[in-house]
């Protein structure tokens, strides 16, 4: 694939390295295993897996991890071209510590990382210019030069007619002051389409109920669907002609969280762009639908260690889906 295909999603912002806690030694010490991640990498990993056109625009540090992150991404068939490299900072790091659930605790590597220096300079309006949806998050939105260059690509994205698709991400350890995290999570539901927010950001945000929130968002930043993913119960979803919920699949042997919600976004912009209705006029049926695969593959996606490959195959979904409708 080349820089001037057609895309059927670009996304902005972090590629990076998790470590993911496997055991905890006896001295109290976690053993930490490297697996290539970022909010909106793991977004694109099930689009592509399930055949989408993809294509990053990210800055990766000039080091053996920059290398081998551009290298997987390009494996799984995502455009490449628009990641760029510098040496002026260390692509960055997640340390992710888990509990007996699954949960995770964030620690990061970054002051900065490649990612933030992100700048104008690096960003190949050709591949914009080709792709139908702009996907972004605000983990690179939380110092310059990348939050001004995520704000300029996404009103360029706008004023072009693209669908923008957007997944706060907060993570509180990377911002200095939560009220700015607030700012910018506001910024990007003034810009967005699609909204894929999880349970606790709607609590951090608006101190309301999962449904409460998507109301809110819907009411006043008018976009065509609401995704409020609420963690092991599911999704509530929302647009103006629909509302429900779809629980997760239970009695499964969870063993990380990473990415799950990021691979509930990604297979539910997959569904979204099979649809054969406008976005904001979808009735009950085909969002639920939509909402139920992406359920079942973020729920599968927790079985295995990482974000880019937990994405199950499809195969593995479709059987769970046919289980559930069979039951």
């Amino acid at each position: 694939m080349n820089a001037y295909n057609a895309y059927d999603v670009v996304a902005i912002g972090e590629l990076l390295i998790d470590f993911t806690m496997e055991r905890v030694q006896e001295d109290g010490y976690p053993v930490m295993a490297a697996h290539p991640g970022g909010a909106v990498a793991n977004f694109l990993a099930p689009l592509a897996k399930f055949g989408k056109r993809t294509a990053l625009l990210s800055k990766v540090g000039k080091d053996a991890f920059g290398r081998r992150l551009i290298a997987t991404a390009a494996a799984l068939g995502i455009e490449t071209s628009g990641i760029t490299v510098t040496d002026q900072a260390f692509t960055t790091m997640a340390f992710v510590s888990r509990d007996a659930s699954g949960e995770r605790e964030f620690s990061f590597a970054r002051k900065p990382g490649a990612d933030l220096l992100l700048s104008e300079m690096d960003i190949d309006y050709e591949i914009l210019d080709h792709a139908s949806v702009i996907h972004f998050g605000t983990v690179c939105m939380t110092a310059e030069p990348a939050r001004s260059v995520h704000q300029k690509v996404i009103r360029y994205a706008k004023e072009h007619g693209k669908l923008i698709s957007f997944d706060p991400n907060l993570r509180e350890p990377l911002w200095e002051n939560l009220d700015e995290a607030r700012e910018q999570i506001l910024w990007g539901l003034q810009h967005a389409d699609v909204v894929k927010i999880s349970d606790s950001e709607v609590q951090f945000l608006l101190g309301v109920t999962p449904e409460q929130g998507a109301q809110h968002i819907m009411e006043k930043f008018n976009p065509k669907v609401v995704f409020v993913t609420l963690g092991k119960d599911g999704c509530y979803f929302q647009n103006k002609t629909a509302a429900g919920r779809v629980p997760g699949l239970q009695g499964l042997n969870v063993i990380d969280t990473t990415g799950a919600g990021d691979i509930f976004g990604g297979s539910a912009m997959w569904g979204l762009l099979n649809a054969d209705s406008p976005l904001d006029e979808l009735d009950y049926e085909q969002l639920r639908t939509i909402t139920q695969f992406a359920c079942v593959a973020a729920s599968l996606s927790t079985t295995h260690l990482g974000g880019i490959y937990s994405v199950p195959e499809m195969e593995a979904i479709q059987a769970h889906l046919h289980n559930i409708r069979s039951f």
